[in-house]
């Protein structure tokens, strides 16, 4: 099973593009500056796209919009 769940991110963001835009561009910061927002003992992922998916729950991520 994924973790976080879709249903769960998608409470918080407003749709599944904006999630996946948002996700993939934390994920790329993180493996360019290799910067995480929580202890990486913290992440279930191993992956950077789902510890930005982890982060976006946490609320970690502020997501702005126009």
């Amino acid at each position: 099973m994924l973790y976080p769940s879709i249903d769960k991110l998608l409470n918080i963001v407003d749709s599944k593009y904006i999630l996946v835009h948002v996700a993939s561009m934390r994920s790329k910061q993180m493996l360019e500056n290799r910067h995480f927002q929580m202890k990486e003992s913290e992440y279930v992922n191993k992956k950077e796209l789902g510890r930005a998916l982890e982060e976006i729950e946490k609320g970690l991520v502020k997501i702005k919009k126009d």
